[in-house]
């Protein structure tokens, strides 16, 4: 009898793509909900467009290239629109939504092929074209219900209805206040004015707990540090992601934070505070460990998230951006091919003597 060879793999994980992509969602699910506290009906609104807007292009690139509408199914368009909501301002009004998640969908995902093609993380793709293309609207932060200064109340439909698709001018004459700078672009304002970190965050009354618990202007799913530690632990211990990208670029953010905080705190933050503003919780552990766009091998992830690190912590400190996590990501995705090359492993037999 003849011997039958069969390629691996031979034994079943009993995960998929599928279950992959339902994890995320469910990871990001303390987000979501932080989101929806702090921006009410605003939140689910922007949400469900684009989720929804996500699946429908989704559906129109498969009939247009004959591939089965079954495709759908694995999750990764629904989780592709809810990391572009989070990762939107909440007074981003809806045509834009709309745009980004067209462009998340065509221009991050199926120009390249599809799940599996993308060399750069979708949602990150369609953030960054939108804050280019519109950048008066996409630094347009409204004030969160937690804080006691919030004009609006967006837990009434209507007027989160109205806000979604007029914008903030449409309710902001008799009120004193509807937006608000973030930390991050607070003190990179006040740093052009010659104003001390320090002083800048004190004008702010910026709180730890406030930015850690995610009482603070900011993206959707980017205020509460804490429930995307919560999701990212989540997802580590599912074995979804490793440790590897996130640790490598929490750590070096903290690390160069801690130097230069020592050497000048004058002009440069505290560690802490790089830690729980802006994006980074949200790229270190949703966007930066994307499979597909990340490193495949363990010394190449920590190589990646270094880098991530490194370039974060350089935009926010000298750039023109506030903010630089998805900047950083994105610039290492086009860098994986690269470290992916010089980090491979040795094959077995074919090492130096």
């Amino acid at each position: 009898m003849p011997l039958i060879m069969l390629s691996s793999p031979h034994l079943h994980g009993g995960d998929s793509i599928r279950m992959q992509m339902l994890t995320v969602i469910l990871a990001l699910l303390p987000a979501t909900l932080v989101a929806v506290y702090l921006f009410g009906w605003l939140a689910v609104l922007m949400i469900c467009t684009t989720i929804a807007v996500c699946l429908l292009t989704e559906a129109v690139c498969l009939k247009l290239m004959g591939r089965p509408l079954s495709t759908l199914l694995d999750q990764s368009a629904a989780l592709t629109g809810l990391l572009l909501a989070l990762t939107l301002p909440a007074a981003t009004p809806w045509w834009m939504v709309v745009l980004g998640a067209v462009f998340a969908i065509v221009l991050g995902k199926q120009v390249y092929g599809g799940l599996g093609y993308n060399i750069f993380n979708p949602a990150l793709s369609a953030r960054v074209i939108l804050l280019i293309s519109f950048p008066l609207q996409m630094t347009t932060w409204i004030v969160p219900m937690s804080m006691p200064d919030a004009a609006l109340n967006l837990y009434d439909i209507s007027e989160a209805l109205t806000l979604f698709l007029h914008g903030p001018a449409a309710l902001a004459a008799g009120f004193d206040a509807v937006t608000m700078a973030t930390p991050l672009g607070h003190i990179k304002t006040e740093a052009t004015l010659g104003v001390p970190v320090a002083d800048a965050l004190a004008a702010y009354h910026y709180s730890y707990l406030d930015a850690f618990l995610g009482a603070e202007a900011g993206s959707l799913g980017e205020t509460s540090a804490l429930a995307l530690l919560i999701g990212g632990i989540f997802l580590l211990a599912r074995h979804t992601i490793t440790w590897h990208i996130p640790v490598a670029y929490l750590g070096t953010m903290a690390l160069l934070a801690g130097i230069f905080h020592a050497i000048d705190p004058t002009h440069f933050a505290p560690p802490l505070f790089h830690l729980f503003a802006g994006g980074l919780m949200l790229c270190a552990f949703f966007m930066a460990t994307d499979p597909v766009s990340s490193p495949v091998t363990r010394l190449g992830q920590i190589v990646f998230g270094i880098g991530c690190g490194v370039l974060t912590w350089s935009i926010r400190s000298f750039g023109g951006y506030p903010e630089g996590a998805m900047f950083a990501v994105l610039l290492m995705n086009c860098a994986v091919p690269l470290i992916d090359h010089y980090c491979r492993p040795t094959v077995y037999g074919h090492g130096s003597d």
